[in-house]
């Protein structure tokens, strides 16, 4: 059994086409069903269900497609143990992070590179449960959120500080001269919010409807910065954690009162899987841009 037939193999489980997978491995398609072949020789056993064209995993593939994906997940490991005795001069990190946090991200990022210049940095954005998903399969090194994870999870979160949530408008807006506004008033209030499926929103109407609110949203969106882009306008206001408007200082941030709406920003790992040096180096980074 080698290395490649077990790549092989989980690529083909995933997009369950074997041209795909082909395509997506940079083979050929004869020689990935060769290798798969092989594997099922192996192991004795069919690890797919070949109907026509289409193919779909037997109860043995979706068995041994966990192990797959640990024993790659393992010899990873142990390269990457390899490269960390090199001191930080190579290697890669794969960074999972929610828009909200964008501005922390990219004060650390800078730092980061100037120390260690030659180590590759990639930076996924999305929402905590997709970062989640990607974080189980190793395509991200950890994941910067404002997600609450229970103590029996398959993750383990560090908290990095707390951030309350205000509402956030442009100078020229009418409400802009409040000193504090209370939690009620906001359904008096044009807002443009973050899309459903976000944490953050997700939150708000939690609290919306413990307060029996009905707020007046206007406009929903997937992408913060352009969501601060129409507050910069004066024609909306929103609710977003003060962490997710820092550098913008042509806005306002208005404490809300009435409601204990503080998030905890944290940085979560994928239990018992290898850390990264480079990962430990850029957590202590963050840290110190907070602290």
């Amino acid at each position: 059994m080698e290395l490649r037939q077990l790549k092989y193999f989980i690529r083909t489980a995933e997009v369950l086409n074997f041209t795909e997978a082909a395509n997506d491995l940079f083979i050929s398609q004869s020689t990935l069903s060769q290798q798969i072949k092989q594997l099922e020789e192996e192991l004795d056993i069919l690890l797919f269900d070949r109907v026509g064209k289409k193919i779909r995993l037997t109860e043995a593939g979706s068995l041994f497609l966990t192990y797959a994906r640990q024993a790659l997940q393992d010899t990873k490991d142990g390269k990457q143990i390899i490269e960390d005795l090199k001191e930080l001069k190579t290697g890669s990190l794969n960074i999972g992070v929610t828009y909200g946090l964008s501005a922390l991200l990219t004060d650390t990022i800078v730092s980061f590179s100037k120390r260690y210049p030659q180590i590759k940095i990639t930076v996924d954005f999305g929402t905590s449960e997709d970062l989640l998903e990607k974080l189980k399969i190793a395509k991200i090194d950890f994941v910067l959120s404002f997600l609450q994870l229970p103590a029996d999870d398959a993750f383990l979160s560090q908290v990095l500080f707390d951030s309350k949530l205000a509402l956030v408008v442009h100078p020229s807006h009418p409400v802009a001269k409040e000193k504090t506004i209370d939690v009620k008033e906001l359904q008096n209030i044009c807002l443009a919010l973050p899309a459903k499926g976000f944490n953050t929103r997700d939150f708000l109407e939690g609290a919306f409807t413990k307060n029996n609110i009905s707020p007046s949203v206007k406009v929903e969106l997937n992408d913060i910065n352009m969501l601060l882009q129409l507050v910069e306008t004066g024609n909306w206001c929103t609710v977003l954690t003060m962490a997710s408007v820092k550098g913008r200082s042509n806005l306002k941030t208005i404490p809300i009162t009435g409601i204990d709406i503080i998030r905890q920003a944290s940085i979560t790992w994928f239990k018992d899987v290898y850390r990264k040096k480079a990962a430990n180096a850029f957590t202590e980074m963050i840290q110190s841009q907070i602290y």
